[in-house]
């Protein structure tokens, strides 16, 4: 019997199971986006700052008596956003239930997420099934994803003591991680969808997809800033704003820079017309991937369509909840549609 050549030998990479790899990195992609669909709920119902404490293991059952509600709306009724908007406004404990639930959810399903990853990780790696290249990228996606239940309760500190909100800087810090493990799933699961065709080479970000992801940071970035501060309310009228193309209403007393930041006026300006050159980018993209995959040429424009038409509809009904929620959730899949698109540019020629 002939002996196979080194050639049929299968290489040293391609040894374990992508393909069950890749299909657990959608799923736990796919509990992500619901994250990020119930961070933009907890977010416009105000109920980011109804849990006061950050307890990780005991903190995943609610209150399961009416001592122990009564114990956490005390609690609640320490902090500024009860002291001086809900607590004048008449908030009762029914209605501390209700944003409660929303924020224990949230939290909930970051518990969820972490525990959809860590087990089916350990349990690929006992079974040395993680292909040769993967086991620290996917131990780093794991630790990302706990750095960033950190990051939350960061964020949550901010509007514990001196603010009646939290801080807008930390929302986007907290909003931007989420979506940028997103997208490392995404491309994490294509690559390992290569490498079980027998292309052990990962896809890389080219000079181009370099480009179109720092224009969609920054669109990102203006997004949450615009969820942070509430900007989406200074204006209910599209194109122009409150009848002017640039509003009325910006504070330049603190120069740019601190406008570029903080001044809803101007930030709300920015988000509504950079989505339009964000928009730009995503069809040279969805161009150039075309011949490679016609599927992800047509998610990214259908994402980008649908995420305009969204951002419209958000504005024009004076940031209606269930728009304001789908504004925020098909921004996510603009992210994933993103990540095929410039995985499929990045990948190198055999």
């Amino acid at each position: 019997m002939s002996q196979p050549t080194a050639a049929a030998l299968p290489r040293k990479s391609s040894i374990g199971r992508p393909i069950a790899i890749s299909n657990w990195l959608y799923s736990v992609a796919f509990l992500v986006f619901i994250m990020v669909i119930v961070g933009g709920i907890t977010r416009l119902t105000e109920s980011g700052l109804s849990i006061t404490e950050w307890k990780p293991v005991t903190g995943a059952l609610p209150p399961l008596s009416e001592a122990h509600w009564l114990s956490e709306f005390e609690k609640y009724q320490q902090i500024p956003e009860y002291l001086e908007i809900n607590g004048p406004a008449g908030m009762t404990l029914a209605d501390f239930k209700f944003i409660y639930f929303w924020e224990w959810v949230h939290r909930l399903l970051g518990r969820v997420i972490g525990l959809a990853f860590a087990l089916p990780l350990l349990w690929f790696a006992v079974k040395r099934a993680i292909p040769s290249g993967y086991g620290w990228r996917l131990v780093a996606l794991l630790a990302l994803g706990g750095f960033q239940g950190a990051i939350g309760w960061w964020m949550v500190t901010s509007g514990l003591s001196e603010r009646t909100d939290v801080s807008h800087f930390r929302l986007a810090v907290h909003l931007l991680t989420a979506l940028f493990i997103l997208g490392g799933l995404v491309w994490t699961a294509l690559d390992l969808r290569q490498l079980a065709k027998g292309d052990d080479r990962s896809a890389r970000l080219t000079g181009l997809g370099l480009i179109i992801s720092f224009v969609l940071f920054l669109q990102l970035l203006f997004g949450a800033y615009t969820a942070g501060l509430n900007a989406g309310y200074v204006s209910n009228t599209w194109p122009l704003m409150n009848d002017f193309f640039i509003p009325g209403g910006i504070d330049w007393t603190g120069g740019l820079w601190t406008a570029l930041n903080n001044d809803p006026y101007l930030i709300h300006f920015i988000h509504r017309w950079w989505a339009w050159v964000t928009v730009g980018f995503l069809v040279i993209l969805a161009r150039k991937v075309r011949q490679q995959d016609r599927r992800a040429s047509v998610a990214i424009h259908s994402a980008f369509g649908i995420q305009i038409l969204l951002g419209i509809a958000t504005v024009m009904t004076g940031v209606n909840i269930h728009l304001a929620v789908l504004h925020q959730a098909v921004g996510a899949l603009v992210v994933a549609s993103a990540a095929w698109g410039l995985h499929l540019l990045g990948r190198r020629p055999a």
